[in-house]
């Protein structure tokens, strides 16, 4: 997939199986033209990696033909022994034993959490004994179900539909865990505690829990806003009735400067063609979809508006990235201290790391000492940084590199599909955080190439390899399509395999923004535009996405009352957490929506969706309530630079006052002070 001319709107890449398609109504994906690393030019990158998968081979109710889809919001479905519940907004889905289950999660707030778990309002058998995902795109997955090798039919969900679209393959009865109580030729309505839902056949009849269905017959699941009225819930019902089949993603750019915009467009299909009911998540605004039906939903996220359309269509500012922080501004006397800075720096530069996280991060930590080296004039310097990190890239972009040694080089897993670092850290031999370590080699390489054209044309092959693991977007077979960017919520999933009930879940916005950051300087080093279009495209939606749900999220819905805390840490499809992975100190709860704090980070937090110098202060506050020599302190006291000059001088005093072991990896004192002395002269 590329962005081309700006205005155009670019699809991205839809994929379906052939084992269990049926008659291909409801599995069928429209095709998507784009040359984002087309198979031509991946495959013969990906055989000249040494073939291995690191980590054990999951098992997977996958179609024949399916790049397996790591890093989506219906991971769970696919791998592991048994389908995990998952979470296509704004209702839970779940495989049952011989059918289906769906509900209407009900948040619940506390001090540090809102949960909604899945819930079983509805259930459908329809006397399967396997299922498997036969088709999928970014927003939606089918899944066939099964009765030895005869498919009896397929449900499609999707993110923005509250739909349970089955389609027979077979003339069948099936039935439903509560009787429905008739409103019409195949309509009716079942309450299963507080929550009513809908049920629109076509292509059959209703009688008490029996579904009727004749071959290529459909029903849809559907649940009533508690506002509905009797004739609202008729209305809503003919707008349900057209099983959903797929959705298509779009995008475009428009604008210029200040006012540029970066569009998304998903595109709801039905079998039957025409409008179907839509629901926006909060971060779209409010002119997402056209058709308003004045009912909403609660949800873990706010009350979300419940619409009709065949499309919803956002924007988000354009966020450009950055290879350096601007230093324009700084005094004499300011870059001296600095220039004294990098000097000590690159001397305590430590032996870099064998695994694709901590090693990255070295690469990127170096690459910004580079950069304000050479902004400072400091020949030295930058001459052992770059010999420094030219050297460790070589050995990194190395294709053959996993023949000779084991650690600093990459394989091809031909099973998972994906490329893997030898050395594993964070499950990323389950595809864990990929785009979270790449990001950082990226950023590294786009860096260091980006006046060197032979040096990007010597390390293209597998930073290519790197890129397209994570932004493929030409349907190449290598690769799923943006493995871990989900277009609806405008944001990546880091789990590979997701076994969680609560569904996937992404912990690190801002090493997701850098990891799209780092892809447009690659773009732009390696000279790739078809990848840049679509790199500016990924890195627009998570920073806006990041500002949205993490650190400036709307709190206000009454749902989410009894949530105490600025900022959400943990985003997942039934959950949002404050709290990490790897620490509970408020420092480490906030830094890890900071790190690295990278050059292109500062348009976005200082735009207006970030909430301006009182929003940074609340967040710094409660995450410093300790000091500053914390886990990830540095980042939360560079952050609070960023209210303006007297924050920035307070910020600079402390940092020198914060102890060596204060100072993430990825980060340097020298660079710390840069962002800080250029946050204070802006």
């Amino acid at each position: 997939m590329a962005l081309g001319t700006a205005g155009v709107l670019v699809l991205a890449g839809c994929t379906g199986g052939s084992a269990t398609d049926g008659d291909g109504d409801t599995t069928g994906r429209p095709d998507a033209g784009g040359d984002v690393f087309p198979a031509s030019q991946v495959d013969p990158l990906v055989a000249a990696l040494p073939q291995e998968s690191v980590g054990p081979v999951p098992a997977m109710r996958l179609a024949d033909g399916l790049v397996p889809p790591t890093n989506t919001w219906f991971s769970g479905l696919v791998f592991g022994d048994e389908p995990m519940p998952v979470f296509p907004f704004p209702i839970s889905f779940q495989l049952t034993a011989d059918g289906l289950a769906a509900g209407l999660p009900a948040p619940v707030a506390s001090e540090k959490a809102v949960v909604a778990p899945a819930r079983s309002d509805v259930t459908l058998d329809v006397g399967a004994t396997a299922t498997e995902v036969s088709a999928y795109d970014k927003v939606s997955v089918t899944v066939a179900h099964l009765d030895g090798g005869t498919v009896l039919g397929h449900t499609t969900v999707a993110e923005g539909s509250p739909l349970v679209s089955y389609t027979a393959a077979t003339a069948q009865t099936d039935t439903l865990g509560a009787a429905v109580q008739t409103v019409g030729d195949g309509r009716g309505t079942l309450t299963v505690g507080d929550t009513t839902w809908g049920v629109a056949v076509t292509g059959g009849s209703l009688d008490g829990t029996a579904v009727r269905l004749d071959e290529g017959g459909s029903v849809v699941l559907v649940p009533m806003p508690d506002q509905a009225t009797g004739d609202q819930v008729r209305t809503l019902l003919d707008a349900a009735a057209s099983p959903l089949v797929s959705v298509t993603t779009a995008h475009r750019a428009s604008g210029s400067g200040s006012t540029a915009v970066s569009t998304t467009e998903l595109g709801y299909e039905t079998a039957a063609g025409g409008d179907t009911l839509l629901v926006s998540a909060p971060h779209m605004g409010d002119s997402a979809a056209d058709g308003g039906t004045g009912l909403s939903y609660e949800t873990v996220y706010g009350t979300v508006p419940l619409s009709t359309g065949s499309a919803l269509s956002f924007d988000a500012p354009v966020t450009t990235a950055s290879a350096a922080l601007d230093l324009s501004g700084l005094s004499d006397d300011e870059k001296d201290r600095l220039g004294d800075q990098v000097v000590a720096d690159v001397a305590a530069t430590e032996a870099p790391a064998a695994d694709t996280y901590f090693g990255g991060k070295a690469l990127y930590r170096s690459a910004m000492l580079l950069q304000l080296a050479e902004q400072l004039g400091d020949d030295a310097s930058a001459d052992t940084l770059r010999a420094s990190l030219v050297d460790r890239l070589d050995t990194w972009t190395d294709p053959s590199g996993c023949t000779v040694r084991d650690q600093e080089c990459f394989v091809y897993d031909p099973a998972v599909k994906g490329v893997v670092g030898k050395v594993a850290s964070f499950g990323s031999d389950e595809f864990n955080d990929h785009y979270f370590h790449y990001g950082y080699f990226l950023y590294a390489a786009g860096v260091v190439a980006a006046d060197d054209p032979e040096l990007a044309e010597r390390w293209r092959p597998v930073m290519d390899l790197l890129a397209a693991d994570i932004a493929s977007g030409a349907d190449n077979q290598a690769f799923p399509d943006q493995r871990a960017f989900d277009p609806y919520w405008s944001h990546s999933w880091a789990s590979g395999y997701s076994p969680f009930a609560d569904g996937n879940n992404q912990e690190s916005s801002s090493e997701a923004v850098n990891a799209y950051a780092g892809l447009s300087l690659w773009a732009a080093a390696s000279g790739d535009d078809a990848l840049a279009g679509q790199a500016s495209w990924m890195l627009s939606s998570e920073a806006s996405s990041a500002l949205a749900y993490m650190l400036s999220p709307d709190l206000s819905a009454p749902q989410l009352a009894g949530y105490d805390h600025e900022i959400v840490s943990l985003t997942w499809g039934g959950k949002r957490d404050y709290g990490t992975w790897f620490s509970a100190e408020p420092s480490a709860i906030a830094g890890i929506q900071l790190i690295p704090l990278n050059p292109t980070s500062v348009s976005y937090l200082t735009s207006s969706a970030a909430g301006g110098a009182e929003r940074i202060a609340a967040v710094v506050a409660e995450a410093s309530a300790s000091g500053f020599d914390t886990p990830l302190g540095d980042y939360v006291l560079m952050y609070s630079a960023l209210q303006g000059p007297d924050a920035a001088a307070e910020a600079l005093t402390a940092l020198a006052d914060l102890p060596e072991t204060g100072i993430d990896d990825g980060n340097s004192r020298a660079y710390a002070m840069a962002y800080v002395m250029s946050a204070g002269a802006r």
